[in-house]
């Protein structure tokens, strides 16, 4: 699925590339951030990095094969032993050799390197969920500041309609000047606003390119909106999930450390243990000269090492000593994570509630203070409220929306918290 959702992108990014506009749903930016982050494709190097040391361990215990080729000249030197002279003509030798060598620590080795590639791929796990996270907190950012454009766009026009209604007022004489110009300083607060909302949206945009590995020209679509993904149902949910500790990628990752950190005690013991190791050499010596020669090249060798270290002055003790404590040390670690993951859990339920009690609130109090707004502005056109009025209840309406799209960004920071702890 993943694939084919990656080709359609790919196919939408081409023919964008004549347009500068890619159009997609949450579902399709967080694919294609999957696919093309640079983030979690370093991620993705770092198993495959981990993949070729552990593969480098099991390599040292397998047969290690060498040539050699050899030339020697002796400039005409020949050994004599008195009634008897032994030319040492120039010579050539050849030699292969074959070598095994194995030990306790290498077998430890590669039990580490089993643990480094685990903790690789939670790694890489956990970049992917990281990815997707800030995927989502930048769409839901872009749709709630798109509405909060939106939003001030209906309050300016309202505020301009204001305005002109005031100055036709001054103008035939029934209203003072200072009555427009109060609202014309609230228009300009807008027209401000508005540009700076503008700001901030292509801030967020330019954050959503660099995420996606889009270029910096292409024009980003959003195919949904806040109410087809703000389900309060579906967040409600996960109040009633019970947290298992073991599904969280930092604890994942923090308990493989511990894992390593054991298999720590066992490899610096034996670092001091036991070697033992075998070799077979096949040799050929051929001499460049017919004179009477000794040679004493055999053609075939075998040799086989055990080697036991007997004292070494508590220097092997005590390092095995001070890996159990690092040991003990990631253990209490780990005890005191798992302790502070479920505080955090109920921490973070409490603030998804809140946030959620806070969005009903102030999605409430959005609709009351248009209300309030809407009937003043209808009065100041009758001549029956001023111009102060309408400028104070158009600052508690831009309140009230602030305090609105606030919550918004409180439930999707609160519910993607929720989500990384619970690895949802």
């Amino acid at each position: 699925m993943r694939s084919v959702v990656c080709i359609m992108l790919l196919f939408a990014v081409f023919v964008a590339g004549a347009q500068d506009k890619v159009s997609l749903s949450l579902q399709d930016a967080q694919e294609y951030a999957l696919e093309h982050n640079r983030t979690l494709e370093n991620a993705s190097l770092e198993i495959k990095k981990a993949e070729a040391v552990r593969w480098q361990t099991i390599a040292s215990m397998l047969p290690q094969v060498s040539a050699g080729l050899d030339y020697t000249n002796m400039m005409g030197y020949k050994m004599d032993f008195g009634r008897m002279v032994i030319a040492m003509p120039p010579s050539a030798s050849f030699t292969i050799t074959t070598a095994v060598a194995l030990s306790g620590a290498q077998f430890v080795s590669t039990q580490v390197a089993n643990i480094s590639k685990r903790m690789a791929d939670i790694s890489y796990r956990k970049s992917g969920q990281e990815i997707t996270d800030q995927v989502k907190v930048l769409y839901y950012s872009a749709l709630v500041t798109e509405e909060t454009l939106e939003l001030l766009r209906e309050n300016l026009e309202s505020m301009r309609k204001l305005h002109t209604i005031s100055q036709k007022a001054v103008d035939v004489g029934v209203s003072e000047q200072t009555d427009a110009d109060q609202l014309k300083v609230q228009v300009a607060a807008m027209e401000s606003s508005i540009n700076a909302t503008e700001r901030s949206l292509e801030m967020v945009y330019n954050s959503l390119r660099l995420q996606l590995n889009l270029d910096v020209n292409t024009e980003i679509e959003l195919t949904q909106g806040l109410p087809e993904l703000m389900n309060v149902d579906a967040v409600s949910d996960l109040f009633r999930e019970e947290f298992d500790v073991n599904n969280n990628y930092n604890y994942k990752l923090l308990k493989a450390s511990t894992d390593l950190a054991k298999k720590q005690i066992a490899l610096t013991g034996w670092s001091g243990g036991p070697t033992f190791s075998i070799f077979h050499q096949y040799a050929k010596k051929h001499y460049f000269s017919d004179e009477m020669t000794m040679n004493m090249t055999p053609p075939n060798m075998l040799g086989i090492t055990f080697k036991v270290p007997l004292f070494t002055s508590l220097r092997n003790t005590k390092s095995v000593q001070a890996a159990r404590l690092d040991y003990q040390k990631q253990l209490n670690t780990l005890a005191e994570t798992e302790a502070a993951l479920k505080i955090q859990h109920r921490q973070l339920v409490y603030n998804l509630k809140s946030a959620l009690e806070q969005y009903k609130i102030q999605k409430e109090n959005v609709e009351v203070a248009r209300r309030v707004f809407d009937n003043i502005a209808l009065k100041y056109e009758y001549g029956v409220a001023s111009a102060l009025d309408v400028t104070n209840l158009g600052t508690n309406l831009i309140v009230a929306q602030n305090g609105y799209v606030q919550s918004l960004l409180q439930i999707v920071n609160a519910q993607i918290s929720l989500e990384q702890l619970l690895n949802r």
